[in-house]
């Protein structure tokens, strides 16, 4: 009941303060950049909270849980992706006068197909990491109000974002992200004190030892656990248990033995542990605790892996077109460098908690090492940790931020989505953007509710890596190289976003029939990246003449300071100075094309 308490707490809230937002929402420039006006510590907010994802809040701790703290890169590449944004990108984005990326390549380099190619970039990254983040919500639903089918989560979470988003757009979307990054932070640091409170005094009275003993994690009591999904699991030591259902494709009902080895354990079935027995473990998961706390003792696997995380995360940010449509909302580059400088504070203190979590979660939760849901780390921890009412009150929390995770980052995706198919599909009206709002959700949403859940940092970190190997070197390259032409950076977006769509296709048949993918194409950023940067480099020496011919004035708008008037906004650029309230007559793309070159 607690749990519903507080997850209804938060939506109703986010409805509240999107209402008040709503009010004063009624022009295109409204809905796509909140009339330029955010003030760069309000916007911090913002893109804090709408960049801390379910695979942050929830999906981090479970990976260090999982996997050993190697897989905190994750977090600390993404906080330091927005340094490199900070000095390279943030200011001369803003200047460009854009409202989505699809404006600022056009912009940037005079072709059509180019925008084309970058709208269907920036739908594919959307809908990449849009998808886990409503499964998760149905998970996370069914899980902390058991009975509850994995469907309404996410139909909860679609229609409290499309409903917000109809309402006012970025302008009401603003408000409801800075609203819920607090709701974040207290949802993770408030168990965090608490519960690491709990495992010190359990320490110093010695009834709980730490990860430093090489022995595998072992079930201190006797525990029961069912299955969502069929799995392999590896054992360590032989084991003796309970058992019903179907292992290793014999139906089971009663005591087994499990030799040391791997089992294939089906979906429903039911194991129950004794206290004391080691903990077998989902193939992929460091078993030991030697292993655990010893960095890259996969082996070269494991570095790559590591190196290829940090490529996706540290210039994935680059590219995430949800994340960069707020700094369209600043009124100047200087405020937008003021933001991104914010949103490091932001991120660094709210990053400090999920490893410690995830820590504890290897300790009191062994059995989400054998059902593969480490995910739920943070949701279970609490009450299994203290078994008493505070505990379900820390967990109620925790929903209540999990909800506000979900909501906030999917909001972000469809107003990005919504607006980048809103202008250039239509002539950008309020109308146009409402439509295309509930239209873009149905193929994410259906996606969702058919598709199996997977870890859900590791499937955005695909979307990371898609963004890293196609936004990321058009925004650099385009911004501080002048000699980019739009055919070097077409087909470089291509190349990279194929052979990352490639890699996802391959992980997601491998996950299905054994897990037989290896690391290059489950973390292929460290392979793509560098191909993407080097095809568009190539590429463009190759047609230098595709240059467009105002090359000086557009690297001047770009970097000129602002008080020197250069830069002009995209409906400017586009219609001409038109009425005020955004509603501007259409012309044609080339006479655009003049304007922007007469400016």
């Amino acid at each position: 009941m607690l749990p519903l308490l507080t997850i209804a707490a938060v939506v109703l809230s986010t409805f509240a303060i999107g209402y008040y937002g709503s009010r004063a929402a009624n022009t295109s420039r409204d809905f796509l950049v909140a009339r330029r006006r955010v003030s760069s510590r309000q916007n911090a907010a913002a893109i804090a909270g709408e960049f801390l994802s379910a695979s942050s809040f929830l999906g981090v701790a479970g990976l260090v849980m999982k996997n050993g703290p190697d897989q905190f890169w994750y977090a600390i590449g993404s906080t330091a992706g927005y340094l490199t944004l900070l000095l390279f990108v943030a200011a001369p984005l803003r200047r460009s006068g854009a409202y989505t990326l699809p404006d600022f390549a056009e912009a940037r380099l005079g072709s059509r197909g180019l925008r084309v190619v970058a709208t269907v970039v920036t739908i594919a990254i959307g809908y990449i990491y849009l998808i886990p983040q409503l499964q998760n919500a149905g998970l996370t639903l069914s899980m902390v109000i058991p009975q509850t089918p994995r469907w309404a989560g996410v139909m909860l979470v679609t229609g409290v974002i499309i409903v917000n988003v109809l309402g006012g757009g970025m302008r009401v979307i603003t408000l409801v992200q800075a609203f819920q990054y607090w709701v974040k932070l207290f949802a993770i640091a408030a168990p965090a004190f608490v519960l690491f409170a709990v495992f010190f005094v359990d320490s110093s009275q010695g009834t709980r030892s730490g990860l430093t003993s090489a022995a595998s994690p072992v079930f201190t009591a006797n525990t029961t656990v069912t299955l969502d999904e069929s799995v392999r699991v590896r054992v360590a030591e032989p084991v003796r248990l309970r058992a019903s259902g179907t292992v290793d494709g014999h139906g089971v009902d009663g005591e087994v033995t499990w030799t040391a080895g791997a089992k294939d354990v089906a979906a429903n079935t039911t194991l129950s542990f004794p206290a004391g027995a080691t903990v077998p473990v989902v193939v992929g998961t460091v078993a030991s605790n030697a292993d655990w706390v010893r960095p890259q003792s996969g082996g070269k696997a494991a570095l790559f892996n590591t190196y290829s995380v940090i490529f996706a995360t540290f210039l994935g940010v680059l590219g995430l077109p949800h994340v960069l449509a707020r700094f369209y909302t600043n009124p100047d580059g200087r405020s937008a460098r003021r933001t991104t400088l914010h949103v490091l504070v932001l991120l660094g203190v709210f990053y400090l908690f999920p490893a410690i979590l995830g820590a504890l979660g290897r300790l009191y939760e062994p059995g989400l090492l054998t059902v593969g849901r480490t995910d739920a780390t943070l949701l279970l921890l609490p009450s299994v940790m203290i078994p008493n009412v505070v505990g379900q009150v820390l967990g109620a929390i925790v929903a209540a931020g999990a909800f506000a995770a979900f909501m906030s980052t999917s909001s972000g995706l469809l107003v990005s989505l919504a607006g980048v198919i809103a202008t250039d599909m239509s002539r950008g009206r309020v109308k146009d953007f409402r439509w295309f709002t509930v239209l873009v959700m149905i193929i994410p949403v259906s996606l969702a509710l058919v598709l199996r859940p997977h870890d859900i940092t590791l499937a955005v970190g695909m979307a990371l890596a898609m963004a890293a190997s196609t936004f990321c070197p058009v925004l650099v390259l385009g911004i501080w190289w002048r000699e980019l032409t739009w055919v070097g950076a077409g087909i470089g977006m291509t190349v990279g976003g194929l052979l990352v769509a490639a890699a996802m296709t391959v992980t997601a048949i491998s996950d299905y029939t054994g897990g037989w993918a290896p690391t290059l194409v489950q973390q292929p950023a460290l392979l793509t990246v560098p191909l993407a940067f080097g095809t568009m480099i190539v590429v463009s020496k190759a047609t230098s003449r595709r240059q467009p011919e105002d090359i000086n004035r557009i690297m001047l708008r770009l970097h000129a300071p602002d008080p020197l008037g250069f830069v002009k906004d995209r409906d400017v650029l586009r219609f001409g100075e038109g009425r005020a309230d955004g509603r501007h007559r259409r012309i044609r793309p080339r006479r655009w094309r003049a304007r922007w070159s007469r400016a």
